[in-house]
């Protein structure tokens, strides 16, 4: 058992809760613990294409955006690793995911706060503290800061069929299946579905043939105007949260591509690539475009498989072959297996939970043990919450909120 009693314990480190240790890195008056299952750090793996890029500006890091003169900004990773100059001449429209992930994990090695490998296996309350369990070890905190990330969501339809050639497109580097001269499903219009097509499509061995289903009735962009950018300010994100819990719901689908759209220059690439393949090479079957369908069934076996997919008129429904499917089927927050034993002491509207004003959940334990919420809070916080634009802030809330009552 360690004898330390913390502040808090902060469980998952990705980006969010790895903000709130770099900031917290500053106070010599806060205590603090960050607690990861796995062995290192690494942000969507499965999902670090070589030709993805970030949708915001890189200045809105862990820290920059409440701290600009913070060592653990991504301009001083930049300045520690002598790219600064080359950076700033190479002018790149966007930062590459690979380069971000580069600078969190920078940051994540110099953080004395971090344990990895220190999976939690349950945590609970007694005696005035959460106890958090790991494997062999106990930990005891004031406070508790979940930021276990969103978990990949796949229809229940299609779960069974989930296997070496059935995945979530966050697997996809992870899996590396083999794509070369194969057939391949990506469902979802998203941006993840667009990063898989695109990169299937710039492989020097590239697939036999790629069929991109949609629900969306096209293949929609993502709204990076300027005002509504503002979606993002923490005012605007303020203001959200005030509004009447059916108000919310209506703007999430309202501003839904502010944040779900597609960025311009991959739809571009797509577009241009398609072009080149059909118009010049003669290559009229290799990208299929699907939009506005569902696919309803999933049948067959690993690496054969049978695609039913339905349009807009059920009697336009077809059967496809393919041996390879990528569910780009998006993220969703669940609460951790780990918090059982606390699951039925936090309140709930609507049977989601109830996120305040400094992103503290209710429960009915007592106001001097604080459980808060990273990333997990859309429905109360708008499309921003699991965007990395208001991460810093976020965490800064957190952190001031865990030391107002020191």
């Amino acid at each position: 058992m360690d004898e330390t009693v913390y502040d808090y314990v902060a469980v998952g480190v990705g980006p969010a809760n790895l903000s709130l240790a770099a900031q917290a890195y500053q106070w010599d008056t806060v205590c603090g613990l960050h607690l990861e299952r796995k062995e290192s750090f690494s942000w969507h793996p499965g999902l670090l294409l070589p030709e993805a890029t970030l949708q915001i500006s890189p200045l809105k890091d862990l820290v920059t955006p409440v701290d600009p003169t913070s060592p653990f900004s991504f301009l001083a990773f930049l300045a520690d690793q002598d790219r600064l100059y080359e950076f700033l001449t190479a002018d790149f429209p966007a930062v590459h995911r690979t380069e971000f992930n580069q600078y969190l994990t920078w940051v994540s090695e110099r953080l004395p706060s971090l344990r990895f490998g220190a999976e939690v296996r349950e945590v609970s309350f007694r005696d005035g503290a959460f106890v958090i369990r790991t494997d062999g070890a106990q930990t005891r905190s004031r406070h508790l800061v979940l930021g276990t990330g969103l978990t990949p969501r796949v229809d229940e339809r299609f779960r069974t069929n989930l296997g070496p050639t059935a995945f979530h497109a966050g697997e996809f580097l992870t899996r590396g299946p083999q794509t070369a001269g194969r057939q391949v499903a990506v469902v979802g219009g998203g941006q993840s579905g667009a990063e898989i097509v695109r990169h299937l499509m710039t492989r020097p061995d590239p697939p036999r043939g790629i069929t991109w289903i949609s629900r969306r009735p096209s293949y929609l962009p993502l709204d990076d105007s300027p005002f509504t950018n503002e979606f993002f300010f923490p005012d605007r994100a303020r203001a959200f949260h005030r509004l009447a819990p059916e108000h919310r719901a209506r703007l999430l689908r309202e501003q839904k591509y502010a944040s779900d759209g597609i960025d311009l220059p991959t739809l571009e690439e797509i577009y241009r690539r398609r072009y080149v393949a059909e118009r010049i090479e003669g290559r009229t079957d290799w990208l299929t475009l699907l939009p506005a369908c569902e696919m309803t069934e999933l049948a067959g076996e690993q690496g054969h498989w049978k695609l039913t997919v339905e349009g807009a008129d059920p009697a336009d429904s077809q059967v496809l072959d393919a041996d390879l499917v990528v569910f780009a089927t998006g993220y969703g927050y669940e609460l951790p297996a780990f918090m059982a034993p606390l699951a039925s002491r936090l309140s709930r509207t609507g049977g989601l939970l109830d996120v305040h004003d400094d992103f503290r959940v209710g429960w009915d334990g007592p106001a001097a043990n604080r459980i808060y919420l990273q990333n997990g809070a859309r429905h109360a916080w708008g499309i921003a919450d699991p965007n990395l634009s208001l991460l810093a802030w976020r965490s800064s809330l957190i952190l001031h909120s865990i030391l107002k009552d020191r």
